[in-house]
């Protein structure tokens, strides 16, 4: 039927798509945190970061449903899709995970994933 050939070729694909799922899985249940570095003043655009503080202030935009959120003086952005699957008010302590980008000359954060803001637990006096 195949040649010896074209059976190692298709043994070599099917043992690369088994690795690259098998990979895939891996990082899938890590999660974004073993990638993400603290945000700075110089993070750069297009970088995963996280942040972790209190909201100071919420802002809706009335034209997408999206959200702003001031957290240690920092803008983060939420998408519709995002602040639909999340309930968040002022004084709340997050941690958010997103990527950094440049928006008309000032940094901010982009969430992509409901997942990446987590409400955490206030810290006692």
């Amino acid at each position: 039927m195949f040649e010896r050939q074209e059976r190692m070729a298709i043994l070599l694909l099917v043992g690369v798509a088994i690795a690259v799922i098998v990979a895939h899985a891996v990082l899938a249940g890590l999660g974004k945190q073993p990638f993400a570095r603290p945000f700075t003043n110089s993070s750069p655009d297009g970088e995963l970061v996280v942040v972790e503080g209190q909201i100071d202030q919420i802002t809706l935009i009335k034209n997408g449903g999206h959200m702003t959120l001031s957290v240690n003086n920092l803008s983060i952005f939420l998408p519709a899709q995002i602040v639909q699957a999340v309930s968040l008010q002022k004084g709340d302590r997050i941690s958010v995970y997103g990527i950094v980008q440049t928006y008309r000359g000032k940094k901010e954060i982009v969430v992509s994933a409901a997942e990446d803001v987590r409400i955490l637990p206030v810290k006692s006096p």
